[in-house]
């Protein structure tokens, strides 16, 4: 949706440096003959566009120009807004010396350079008040003739703004039949004017002044990040410059919108850079997993949503450059959040500079951090194993309850596909065929009283890369009270080892770490407990799955056993 934005430039300024003439261009977009045309025009680019001007061109003509902008900025700026399709195709660049007195804004001098105002890399451009200047009431006659003024894209904006009012419901075409004029004319009646079905341009002011009240307060301004080579229009009452952390320019909240954040995005590369950004941001918490998803050879588009944030990801690669931005805002704002993302979409424009890789601040280096942004962690994790060569997996029903997604090793997405509410055991398959390189062989005898034993868990939740074992002894064959389908262990674990294998010295699978949970009773912390093997070959025989056996093998050294234990085991992550 086009949103329509009266500005100027910001008062923002850490330093002030005056731009000579010969540095700075304006875009040139029409010229007309009188000076009630082209104030009428300029009225309704006004109502559109920031920084229009109007100059005396001498002779009886009137020109019509966007600026000034930096002269190495203006070529860039004139594409852009001709893609967008907000100025003429013949619009071009001229230079300052062209135009004589200013004609608009009203008792503004010739056309001289402005300043360039900036924050450290960030210059910004500041809406003024929303209501832009307001001609004497106009007859029927007089809003008809300036009304014929208006292109293709002006028109389509009223019947934007009067849908959005609840006037209108037909589609936007920028052709004023009899569903707009009825549209007009009601909207009028309902704001005390006339109700002609003619807008004046006054009472055009009043729509959109009504449209875009729900962006006060957003402060919404032209941004120029020199240093990541984007200009943008960002809403800087919510959010403001943090700090540079490659590939991403932060912009973090303010405080007037609780969690609203933007990220620039700015680095060298090529389709492999944009591919690895592509899959880096997924794993990103400000980027929720439901949303959909867009990849091209030379851009992406992200969206993702959750209770507490909605999230929108654009970038493209052009000419060496990976450049984009990131949104996100609180969910149950969507009018605010939809207008803004709007108006970022169609300002945003690569200009020179590239945000240098080496860039990295200091305090944000942690592990679970990307460019300082969270990793998404799901809500719980644990251990597993594979059973057999089709991949399936036992874990404990604890550790995939109310899972929105289960995934496996991080990586393959799995469901559950069998349960035993008395053991508390789960069996998981993957979405996706999996062909694992070891499976557990489960032990066919008792093992031994007061044998070495030890467990294999992703203890620390993923955090290392592989599983990690843990050694003990088998301290009961029984449970506390008597359970003849448990073991009990003298072994310190952690909760991430929870549905791990129990492996005698052979490697063999003796039984399951169950979770640490003794019904309310505080047990020392070298006390654990298994799920026999023989209680889970039952469980996976009666859901199908066929597993190995084995009467007894070799003693392993250590080292040996650590590699065959780590080779089964899984890592069980349940999410959101």
């Amino acid at each position: 949706m086009r949103n329509v934005f009266f500005s100027m430039l910001a008062t923002l300024v850490f330093w002030v440096q005056p731009v000579a003439a010969q540095d700075t261009s304006y875009i040139q977009i029409e010229a007309q003959p009188s000076l009630s045309a082209a104030e009428g025009r300029l009225r309704d680019y006004a109502a559109q566009l920031a920084d229009v001007n109007g100059f005396d061109l001498g002779r009886g003509w009137y020109g019509i120009a966007l600026g000034p902008y930096p002269r190495d900025e203006a070529a860039a700026i004139l594409r852009n807004l001709r893609a967008r399709g907000l100025i003429p195709s013949d619009s071009y660049v001229e230079g300052p010396e062209r135009y004589g007195q200013r004609i608009w804004p009203i008792g503004a001098g010739p056309a001289v350079s402005a300043p360039i105002v900036e924050t450290p890399s960030v210059e910004a451009s500041e809406p003024a008040d929303s209501t832009p200047p307001q001609a004497a009431d106009e007859t029927p006659r007089e809003a008809r003739a300036s009304e014929a003024n208006l292109n293709r894209i002006a028109r389509q904006d009223i019947q934007i703004a009067l849908k959005w009012a609840g006037f209108y419901n037909a589609g936007i075409d920028g052709a004023f039949g009899r569903g707009t004029r009825s549209a007009m004319a009601a909207w009028q009646q309902a704001n005390g004017f006339d109700d002609t079905g003619i807008l004046t341009t006054g009472q055009r002011a009043e729509l959109f002044r009504q449209y875009n009240a729900v962006l006060d307060g957003m402060d919404l301004q032209t941004v120029r990040e020199t240093r990541a080579g984007i200009m943008i229009d960002l809403p800087l009452g919510a959010v403001g410059f943090d700090r540079y952390d490659s590939p991403f320019a932060h912009f973090g909240a303010t405080g007037a919108v609780e969690g609203a954040q933007v990220l620039l995005i700015s680095q060298p590369g090529d389709r492999d850079r944009l591919a690895g950004l592509y899959e880096i941001m997924q794993t990103l918490e400000i980027v929720p997993l439901k949303g959909d998803r867009d990849r091209k050879r030379d851009s992406f588009t992200l969206t993702g949503e959750n209770a507490r944030i909605v999230s929108h990801t654009e970038a493209r690669l052009t000419d060496g450059a990976i450049k984009g931005f990131t949104l996100v805002w609180p969910a149950g704002d969507e009018e605010r959040r939809t207008r803004i993302l709007a108006a970022m979409q169609n300002s945003f424009t690569p200009i020179d500079g590239v945000l240098d890789p080496a860039v990295i601040a200091d305090d944000t280096q942690r592990v679970d951090l990307v460019a300082g942004l969270e990793i998404r962690k799901p809500k719980l994790t644990a251990s597993g194993f594979f059973v057999d060569r089709q991949g399936r997996v036992v874990t404990t029903q604890a550790a995939v309850a109310a899972c929105g997604r289960i995934t496996l090793n991080g990586e393959y997405d799995a469901q559950v596909v069998a349960t035993d509410q008395a053991s508390g055991i789960a069996v998981l398959q993957a979405t996706q065929p999996l062909s694992p390189t070891a499976v557990a062989q489960f032990s066919n005898g008792t093992p031994r009283l007061k044998s070495e034993i030890a467990v294999s868990g992703y203890s620390f939740g993923g955090v290392l890369s592989s599983a990690t074992l843990t050694f003990g002894r088998l301290a009961d064959l029984r449970g506390l009270d008597g359970e003849d389908t448990i073991s009990r262990l003298a072994i310190s674990t952690l909760d991430g080892d929870a549905g791990g294998p129990v492996l005698d010295d052979s490697g063999a699978v003796v039984g399951m770490l169950m979770p640490r949970d003794a019904g309310g009773r505080q047990l020392p912390s070298d006390v654990s407990f298994a799920t026999k093997s023989d209680t889970l070959r039952a469980i996976l025989e009666r859901a199908g799955i066929s597993v190995q056996a084995t009467p007894g093998m070799a003693r392993l050294d250590p080292v040996d056993l650590t590699e065959k234990g780590t080779a089964i085991t899984v890592l069980v992550s349940c999410w959101e």
